[in-house]
């Protein structure tokens, strides 16, 4: 009972967050819409949190590879870039677990995970 009210807590959060920021289904990145990839990571909430488990569930690894899958050209993956760089500045991620979150889904970046990347850069 108690993990569902956490699961309905963390949904409304995440509604109101994105309701109250730029990162609306309106400002679009190429053919990925910054809302869907934020949404995309949602399972992986608890994990970059910091919460239990201590490693990335199954669908959360498959919202990431989705993502790493849509965002083929230069320009989507700058404006993914951006677009999660921004929103990790809303929610309490902990940036080893971002960081460790393409290893841990099998997914080959030619990027660091990294609060102080330059997302302009990223080819």
């Amino acid at each position: 009972m108690a993990s569902q009210k956490t699961v309905v807590a963390v949904i409304f959060v995440v509604c109101m967050l994105l309701m109250t920021t730029r990162l609306d289904a309106s400002v679009q990145i190429d053919d990925v819409s910054c809302s869907e990839a934020i949404s995309s990571l949602l399972p992986c909430l608890a994990f970059l949190e910091g919460s239990l488990p201590p490693t990335p569930s199954v669908d959360c690894c498959t919202g990431v590879t989705n993502l790493f899958n849509k965002a083929n050209t230069t320009p989507i993956k700058r404006s993914v870039c951006q677009c999660l760089k921004d929103a990790s500045t809303k929610f309490t991620v902990k940036p080893d677990r971002a960081a460790q979150l393409p290893q841990l889904c099998h997914i080959q970046l030619s990027f660091p995970i990294s609060s102080s990347i330059d997302c302009t850069k990223i080819q």
